[in-house]
């Protein structure tokens, strides 16, 4: 694919989303991202998405702010395939390029995700790789990044932390997987941090107490940026004493470590 001679070629703009994907309640955009971040995706009339449906919906709140470019109905919005949703495109495996036509014709396109950064604990990494391949400008726009608002908050090391994604929604399994981060966390130092779909918050809260060291420190962030936040960091010990839940309807985001 080359760029036609008289056409400067488009940049990639990776455009965060709010964090209420999903949720009962909604946050105004304008209070989680920067008004420069809002413009600059008003501008953009080629997207590339994981959802068209919630990707319009998203666009459809940032015109209640800024003019779009162009009407809905005449967006451009490319979905990443059905896989990636399922199994990621952290790893190399899916070649993206076809989904920079536009931008190799001098259109620039936006990265959305269903929520915050994409290519950040989400898709997208496959799209941001083969923007660099084809020469693409990539710039990351401001906005909410659920993993390290979590990690400010939790009071936990934050020189030196991992995400290691999802953990097994097998019982076995899960306390298996979380008792080699322990391990992992307590040998380095290093900050733990994981999530789950949502209505397993309940079940990995249980096995987190029912598997972790009475030393160790937990922390829970759920539903980052909405009203009805709540975080909770205390050693192990402390949380089995304490009428601590978490709500099954909203995401969180866990960290272990010393």
């Amino acid at each position: 694919m080359k760029t036609p001679a008289d056409r400067p070629i488009g940049t990639l703009y990776l455009v965060p989303a709010p964090l209420d994907f999903s949720c009962s309640e909604q946050v105004p955009l304008d209070h989680v991202m920067p008004d420069h971040t809002l413009a600059a995706a008003a501008k953009l009339t080629h997207w590339v998405c994981e959802n068209a449906k919630t990707a319009r919906a998203y666009l459809k709140r940032l015109g209640e702010i800024y003019p779009l470019a162009c009407t809905l109905q005449e967006m451009t919005l490319q979905e990443l395939p059905r896989e990636i949703h399922k199994k990621g495109d952290h790893q190399g495996q899916f070649d993206a390029r076809y989904l920079l036509a536009p931008a190799l014709q001098g259109h620039p396109i936006g990265l959305v995700s269903e929520a915050g950064m994409p290519a950040v604990a989400d898709p997208g990494a496959s799209v941001v790789r083969a923007a660099h391949d084809l020469g693409i400008p990539v710039v990351p726009l401001v906005g909410p990044v659920s993993v390290l608002l979590a990690l400010a908050a939790s009071g936990l090391n934050g020189q030196n932390f991992a995400f290691v994604g999802y953990v097994p929604s097998a019982p076995a399994d899960r306390a298996k997987r979380l008792q080699e981060l322990e391990t992992l966390a307590l040998r380095t130092g290093q900050t733990q941090i994981f999530i789950e779909t949502p209505y397993r918050n309940t079940a990995v809260l249980q096995t987190l107490l029912q598997t972790l060291q009475h030393n160790t420190r937990l922390a829970t962030s759920s539903g980052l940026t909405l009203d009805r936040y709540q975080g909770h960091s205390d050693l192990v010990k402390n949380w089995r004493h304490q009428p601590w839940t978490l709500d099954n309807t909203i995401p969180t985001v866990f960290a272990i470590g010393r």
